[in-house]
């Protein structure tokens, strides 16, 4: 992890980076970190690191273990089983909706194409890291044109609840250029008011995440 700036307020800083490196696999299951020891890595003070790893534990993503610091969490076959099961009651029917409200879309479509393009180009990079974070921002947009602020945050946590692995691999499987191009054609399908088609492709786009459980304890995550 590289030591952060102040642009943003620390501990906002503190959670990116901490995600970051859940994600790359930098801080892994088993692990344990407390907050003293990833403030100095990042040259900052205890406080918006604790705060941070705090928000993590809220989320499910960490555990705090007494007089000893914090870990990933753990997850199993059947807990993703589980997310995967709400984010297609959550973001299925949502996104099918979206298709219906052609009007909702009209100003974010620009927005949304630069992203589809920059995820592409992640994806022929094979940058992996970028490529989740944008992929994170394209889906958690298009949830934010519902204008629930408690959807986009409860969608936001489930998704990062199914990457808690890591991502190896993703790039040399190819994964991460037929992401793109899922993204992509679920764009075309909003835009065109085709829901049928939006909820073809995001139970295609979930289904995805459960396929690339491996009884290793890995759980590569596209989306």
């Amino acid at each position: 992890m590289e030591p952060i700036g102040t642009a943003r307020s620390l501990r906002d800083q503190a959670l990116d980076t901490l995600r970051q490196a859940i994600v790359t696999g930098e801080i892994r299951p088993g692990e344990l970190h407390s907050a003293a020891s990833i403030a100095k890595r990042l040259g900052v003070s205890v406080s918006p690191v604790r705060e941070a790893m705090l928000t993590l534990v809220n989320e499910g993503i960490l555990e705090a273990i007494r007089n000893r610091g914090f870990r990933v969490v753990e997850i199993t076959a059947d807990d993703l089983a589980d997310v995967i099961e709400l984010r297609q009651w959550l973001e299925v029917p949502a996104l099918m909706e979206l298709a219906t409200r052609p009007q909702e879309l009209v100003q974010a479509m620009p927005r949304l194409r630069d992203l589809c393009g920059a995820i592409e180009r992640l994806a022929k990079a094979g940058d992996a890291v970028e490529f989740l974070a944008r992929d994170r921002e394209f889906h958690l947009s298009l949830i934010a044109l519902h204008g629930n602020r408690r959807l986009v945050e409860s969608v936001a946590v489930l998704r990062d609840q199914t990457r808690l692995y890591g991502i190896p691999g993703l790039a040399s499987a190819g994964a991460l250029e037929e992401a793109a191009r899922e993204q992509r054609r679920v764009l075309g399908a909003l835009e065109a008011g085709e829901a049928e088609q939006v909820r073809e492709l995001m139970q295609l786009h979930l289904s995805r995440i459960t396929a690339g459980w491996t009884t290793e304890g890995v759980a590569p995550s596209l989306d």
